[in-house]
C-alpha cells in the first residue's frame, strides 16, 4: 500500500491511517467495518480507538442501516478543520514536488 504524503509526514499509525481515510473521503458516511477495511486497520484496533474519536468529536454518527451504525468525519470540529487544511497543504506540496521532478527530468 502506497502511503499518502499526509501519512509520510505524520506517521504510519492506526490513528493516522484512519484520519487519512476519513479526510480523503470526507462528506460520506461509513460503517466501522468499511473504515477498518479501507484504512487498513484491524477491527480490534479500530474498536479500541473509536471511543476516543467519538469523545473528541472527530467523528459523528449519521444513521443506522440494520445493525450497522454509520459515521462521518465531523468537519464542524475546529481541530478536524485544521487537519483537513493540513491535508490539503501537504497534498499541494506533494503535487508541486511531483511536477518539479517531472520538469527536471525533461530538462
Amino acid at each position: 500500500m502506497e502511503h499518502s504524503f499526509f501519512m509520510k509526514v505524520l506517521g504510519n499509525t492506526p490513528k493516522i491511517r484512519i484520519l487519512n481515510y476519513l479526510i480523503k473521503y470526507r462528506g460520506l458516511d461509513y460503517s466501522m467495518s468499511d473504515i477498518a477495511r479501507n484504512s487498513n486497520v484491524g477491527w480490534a484496533t479500530l474498536s479500541r480507538l473509536w471511543n476516543e474519536f467519538i469523545a473528541l468529536k472527530i467523528v459523528v454518527p449519521t444513521r443506522e442501516i440494520g445493525k450497522a451504525k454509520l459515521f462521518k468525519l465531523n468537519e464542524e470540529n475546529s481541530a478536524v478543520a485544521e487537519l483537513i487544511d493540513a491535508y490539503k497543504e501537504l497534498l499541494q506540496q506533494e503535487t508541486k514536488q511531483y511536477f518539479d521532478k517531472k520538469v527536471k527530468v525533461k530538462a
